[in-house]
C-alpha cells in the first residue's frame, strides 16, 4: 500500500471521530443526496442559502462547500459572502463549478467565486475544470463535452492547481486530483455512477467533509473522490442490476458502511 492510500484511508476515522460541520449552499436538484452521504460518511450537513444566515452558519462550520448546480442571483450575493467569511477564518472552500462553460451567468458567477474567494479545492469533470484553468470549454450542460475529452486530464487539474493556488481534482472514468506540485490519479468508480443525477455534487460534498477534517487538502480530495468511487463499485455490485434508484441508494449504504479496512482493500490510487 502507498503513502496517499494510507493516508487517505487514515482520514476516514477522522471524519467518523471529528465530525466535522459542512454548510453547503448547493444545487436544490441534489440537497438531499449531499446532505445524506455527508452524513454516511460521518460528517454533519448543513444547508443555509440565504444571505441573512450564509456567513453566521460558515463561521461555526468545519468547512464551507460552495456548488452552482442551480444558479439564482439570489444564492450567488450568499455564496460569496459566505466564502469571504469563510477565508477570513481560516475555513475551508471547496467549490464545484457545475456547468461553467455553459452559459454567461454561470461563466460570470464561477469567475467571480475564483477571483473572490480562495478556494483549498476546485473539483469538476473536465470541462469545468478546464473553464476554471483558463481554457476554452465546450461544456455539454453539466456532463462534460466529447470535445474536451481529448484533453490530458491530469494536466488541465495541474494547470488549475496552479492558477488558483489550490487542489483541483477532474473527475471522470480516471481521476486526476493536483496541488500544482503532485498528482494523483484514481482509478475506482463505475460507469452507472453517471446514470444518476448527483454523483458529481455527492463527490464534492464528501470532499468537503474530509477537508473539514484535516488541513491536507490534497488527501481530503483524493479520500472523498476515492470513496465515491469505491461506493459505486460496491454499489453496482450490491444493487446495480435491480436498476438506476436501487443503485442510488446503494451509493449511500456503501459510504455509510465505508471504513479503513474496505477503503485499503478496494482503493486504486497513484500518484503520477
Amino acid at each position: 500500500m502507498n503513502a496517499i492510500t494510507e493516508k487517505t484511508a487514515f482520514l476516514i476515522g477522522e471524519v467518523q471521530s471529528k465530525i466535522p460541520l459542512v454548510h453547503q449552499i448547493t444545487n436544490y436538484v441534489t440537497v438531499n443526496d449531499c446532505a445524506n452521504i455527508t452524513l454516511a460518511v460521518g460528517a454533519s450537513p448543513i444547508m443555509a442559502d440565504d444571505i441573512a444566515e450564509a456567513a453566521d452558519i460558515t463561521s461555526i462550520s468545519s468547512a464551507l462547500v460552495i456548488n452552482i448546480g442551480t444558479l439564482n442571483e439570489r444564492t450567488v450575493q450568499s455564496m460569496l459572502t459566505a466564502g469571504k467569511k469563510a477565508n477570513e477564518l481560516g475555513i475551508p472552500v471547496v467549490f464545484d463549478p457545475v456547468g461553467a462553460g455553459a452559459s454567461r451567468m454561470r461563466n460570470e458567477t464561477a469567475k467571480a467565486i475564483l477571483n473572490q474567494v480562495k478556494l483549498a479545492v476546485i473539483r469538476g469533470n473536465l470541462s469545468e475544470i478546464s473553464f476554471t484553468a483558463g481554457l476554452k470549454a465546450a461544456a455539454r450542460g453539466v456532463d462534460a463535452s466529447e470535445a474536451d475529452s481529448r484533453r490530458d486530464a491530469a494536466a488541465v487539474a495541474k494547470r488549475a492547481a496552479e492558477q488558483w493556488d489550490c487542489v483541483a481534482a477532474v473527475t471522470g472514468a480516471v481521476d486526476y486530483i493536483s496541488d500544482g506540485h503532485r498528482t494523483i490519479a484514481i482509478y475506482n468508480g463505475h460507469k452507472m455512477l453517471s446514470r444518476v443525477t448527483g454523483t458529481g455534487c455527492m463527490c464534492t460534498a464528501l470532499t468537503g467533509a474530509f477537508a473539514g477534517a484535516c488541513g491536507d487538502y490534497l488527501a481530503a480530495a483524493a479520500a472523498g473522490i476515492a470513496v465515491m468511487g469505491i461506493a459505486g463499485e460496491i454499489a453496482f455490485e450490491t444493487a446495480g442490476e435491480k436498476g438506476t434508484g436501487a443503485f442510488r441508494s446503494a451509493i449511500i449504504d456503501a459510504v455509510s458502511l465505508m471504513d479503513k479496512t474496505v477503503f485499503e482493500k478496494r482503493a486504486k490510487i497513484d500518484e503520477i
